[in-house]
């Protein structure tokens, strides 16, 4: 079986840097070598005392396996709105039917060393949950916490225990969240 899993053969949307459809191509080609540029998303999900919802990455992941990461992320498939498919991933992988907002967009490129790289295009969407209604899917979870702000502006210094992209996205997350949720 191919290191990226079941999914492998999935096709992914390829987008230039304006995020325009350019074509598709597999899970596995997507995240290979260097990577192809291609579409994501990050779902950025916190509870009623405005603490954020991180997830631990299963073991299992080829990139960045047993990182801590944002609550959710993922790709749309060929043909899907991304927004479907971050409350799609966000039903799979936590149990949670939730209301999202997009804040932010943008790309980057990270390397994981001789596995793979992601190479992408990221929307990022905030939302509400109730830490009591997850149900997390235990092939792609291997744990969560929750962090206040403050509390996880000390923690993502941290390079070694978080995904590239979180560390990424945090200072924006962390300045417009409340203003979306509002």
């Amino acid at each position: 079986m191919s290191p990226w899993g079941p999914r492998a053969s999935e096709k992914l949307i390829l987008v230039n840097e304006g995020d325009e459809v350019v074509g598709t191509a597999t899970r596995a080609a997507c995240h290979e070598g260097d990577g192809l540029l291609h579409r994501a998303f990050s779902v950025y999900l916190f509870d009623a005392l405005g603490r954020l919802m991180i997830h631990r990455r299963h073991g299992s992941k080829p990139l960045w396996p047993g990182f801590w990461s944002n609550s959710c992320c993922s790709h749309p498939r060929h043909g899907e709105d991304v927004l479907e498919a971050a409350r799609r991933r966000t039903k799979e992988e936590l149990g949670l039917d939730v209301e999202l907002v997009p804040i932010h967009r943008y790309a980057y490129r990270a390397r994981y060393g001789d596995v793979g790289s992601e190479y992408e295009l990221v929307h990022v969407f905030v939302g509400r949950c109730d830490p009591e209604e997850i149900d997390p899917d235990p092939e792609e979870i291997a744990d969560l916490r929750l962090f206040d702000v403050e509390a996880m502006d000390e923690a993502i210094g941290e390079e070694s225990i978080f995904t590239p992209w979180f560390r990424m996205a945090w200072p924006t997350v962390k300045e417009r969240w409340e203003k979306a949720l509002a």
